[in-house]
This record gives structure tokens, sequence and C-alpha cells, in this order.
């Protein structure tokens, strides 16, 4: 579920042909504000996925959550009547989750000095998207939710991989959802000049990597994937996509939302995905970077990127997938892996979009603009979150 498509062809689709959905913000409005611009879903209609009564007790991020996991489950040909329910399990990453119910909920107890709905605290709880998933298709096994900022579900899909590796499930529903846009989010994240301000051509204000980026771009959507071992995989001859390789996970321990200038905690879980992959740095055939359009958080990935590759940071290309999408905080990762995946597949790195100013504290190979045919079998894919949260991905070409 995003601004490119509520499809995974249709996402990689538009992603890559170098599309931007980013425009004018619609779910909010933006005029007291500098940002005005998001990527936000399209036409999105949860009566296609649920029933009135779900929707109505559910918020957006959930929402989305719940239409991008029918979605997975119905490509991965997974029967759930055939499955032991009590090995499959539901473990979803958010940010925050449900900004615009919070924010409704306070005006109407504060404005209208009205009763909250009885369904306010079971909207709004980040483990909210996580709970629904798992009640709607019974999934009574290993559940969680992690709450890690932008690093979210990216962690959430390498905690999936651990448990299933385990042997606690046999299958994990595992990705990620947010749906921020509102007055209340688009304040907080005004307040620290996170967004940019590029508002008059909204499909180039998200600017990974050029000199002239600014803050990234609030964006919404929902990214599910199907985790399940290898043995049970076969056992119903699912159709293979890809496999979680390695998982490494770090923390900045240095500033509540400014990343460590040099990379460090970054280069740290690169590291340890590397590692816990069993690959070397010369294995990896693209970084899916986390790549945000700020000053800081590009510069310092670029940097960690070199640290961990050396010189082969110049040869290994790196990609920017929310240059077209936006941030969509906690469920970026869980999008961008399917995208990674949708690479392998196809053997086309995606462009980074917008990249005309070259910045000299951002010198590798963006893929600037244009997609490129490049054999791809093994991806690292990259989400940093607020409060110094890392989390690193490696994911491979499934061989049998």
């Amino acid at each position: 579920m995003t601004s490119l498509g509520r499809t995974v062809d249709k996402l990689w689709d538009g992603i890559k042909q170098g599309k931007s959905k980013i425009g004018p913000m619609s779910l909010a409005d933006p005029s007291d504000f500098p940002c005005r611009v998001a990527g936000e879903v399209q036409d999105f209609v949860p009566d296609d996925y649920m029933d009135r009564k779900e929707i109505l007790r559910m918020a957006r991020f959930s929402q989305l959550a719940v239409a991008a996991a029918s979605n997975a489950i119905k490509d991965s040909l997974l029967n759930l009547d055939k499955e032991d329910l009590t090995r499959v399990g539901v473990l979803l990453g958010t940010g925050n989750g449900a900004f615009p119910e919070t924010e409704i909920g306070a005006r109407t107890i504060i404005e209208k000095q009205r009763r909250l709905s009885p369904y306010f605290i079971p909207m709004i709880l980040p483990n909210m998207s996580t709970a629904n998933i798992s009640r709607r298709y019974g999934a009574r096994g290993y559940t969680s939710t992690v709450v890690t900022a932008c690093a979210a579900s990216n962690q959430a899909m390498g905690e999936a991989a651990e448990v299933i590796r385990r042997g606690v499930a046999d299958v994990i529903i595992s990705g990620g959802a947010e749906a921020p846009i509102s007055k209340l989010g688009l304040a907080g994240f005004c307040a620290m000049k996170a967004l940019t301000e590029q508002n008059e051509f909204p499909a180039s204000a998200s600017r990974p990597f050029d000199k002239t980026r600014d803050g990234f771009v609030p964006a919404e959507g929902a990214g599910i994937v199907i985790l399940e071992s290898l043995e049970h995989a076969l056992a119903r001859n699912a159709p293979i996509l890809a496999e979680i390789a390695g998982y490494g996970i770090s923390s900045d321990a240095y500033h509540l939302v400014q990343p460590d200038a040099h990379g460090t905690g970054a280069a740290i879980a690169m590291d340890f995905a590397l590692k816990s992959a069993g690959v070397a740095a010369s294995d990896i055939d693209v970084i899916n970077a986390h790549a945000t359009s700020t000053p800081l958080n590009d510069a310092s990935e670029t940097m960690a990127i070199k640290a961990v590759f050396g010189d082969l940071a110049y040869k290994i290309p790196v990609i920017a997938t929310k240059s077209m999408l936006g941030h969509a905080l906690g469920a970026s990762g869980a999008i961008e892996a399917i995208i990674s995946i949708k690479m392998m597949q196809d053997n086309i790195l995606h462009p980074t979009i917008n990249y005309t100013h070259p910045d000299p504290e951002c010198d590798l190979d963006y893929v600037p603009n244009e997609a490129r045919k490049q054999n791809i079998s093994t991806v690292l894919s990259n989400s940093f979150g607020f409060g110094g949260q890392n989390a690193s991905l490696v994911l491979k070409q499934y061989e049998d």
C-alpha cells in the first residue's frame, strides 16, 4: 500500500520507471506549515478489504496493514485453513501508528467536549496493526510489535526471521505500516525542521544525496511479507521469492534525533548484517539506502557505507527509494525490502530520482535518475530511526 500503487506490480512498475506520486497534501490541512507535500496512498478504499464494522474500529495505519496483509497472503498462496495457527504469528513494525486518530481524539475531548469512542485506545496503540491482522486471520502463534521509529519494520522482519530460525513458528506475517499524515504529526516534524519546504514541485521535493536536499517528505503506507521456514515453504510448494540471509541491529547511543555524524552506529548494523548472513562486502550487489533526503542523514549514511565497504563503496550502487515515495517512517523498511526483491527478480537497479546537484559529501554511485540493468543476487537494505536505532537486512535470491 503506497502512493505509487496498491499492488506490488503497480508499485514496481512506477519505481523502475522513476515515477513519483508525491503531491500536495490532502489528508491534513498544511496551510499553516512550511511543508505542504506528502506521499499519500491514493484511492484507498478500506471496504475493498474489510467490512464496515472493522473499518470503524481501526486507525488508518491498521487499515493499511490489514489490506497489505490480505494481498500478501493471497500472493503467497498461503491457505490458513490448512495451517496449525499456533505456529503462525504476526510481527510488525511502526513508528507511532495513529497520529491522525490521536489528534481527532484530542479535538473531540477538548474542543467539542464530547465523550471519546470506546475504541479510541484500541485504535491508537502501536501494536494494533499486529493485533488486527492476528485477529482477522486467527494467527495465535508468536506475535509482537517493534516500535523503533523508522527502523521498525526492518527490525520486525529481522526479528521474525530469527523467531522462525529458533523453531518457535513456521510462518510469520511481518512488515510494517504507518499513517502519520495529520496536523499533529506535521506540527511536530516541522518544529524539528525535519521536513522539506520544497513545495512548488512536489515530485522533486524528495532529493536524497542531492546537495539541495532540505528534509524528508512525509508519507504513509504499508508493506507486508510472508516469512516462513524453508522446510515449511517447500512442503506447501510456496512461490519462494527471496531469503532473509542476515540481520544487524545497533544503536548510535548519540542523540535524540540526529544521526551520529560519522555514521558509526549505522556502520555497526551493516557490519553485523553481513556477518550474520555470512557474506563478504564484495558479495553485495546494491545497497538500498535509508536515504531520507535530510542533510545530516544522507551524509552520515554515506560515511557509514564507506566505513564498512572501504574502496568497494565506490563500486557498489546505492539507491534511494524514498526519492519517489517519500518517507513512510516505520513502514519504509518493509516497502523497500519488497522493492529490493523485485530488483533481484528483474535484475534492474531502480533510479534515485531528483539527483541533479552532486554533493561532495555524498559521492557514491546513486544510480541517478535512470534505471540500470545489472545482475543482482544480494541486497543490503538499511533503515535508521530517531533515537539512533539502526536495522540492516541482507536479502538474497533464493537458490534451490
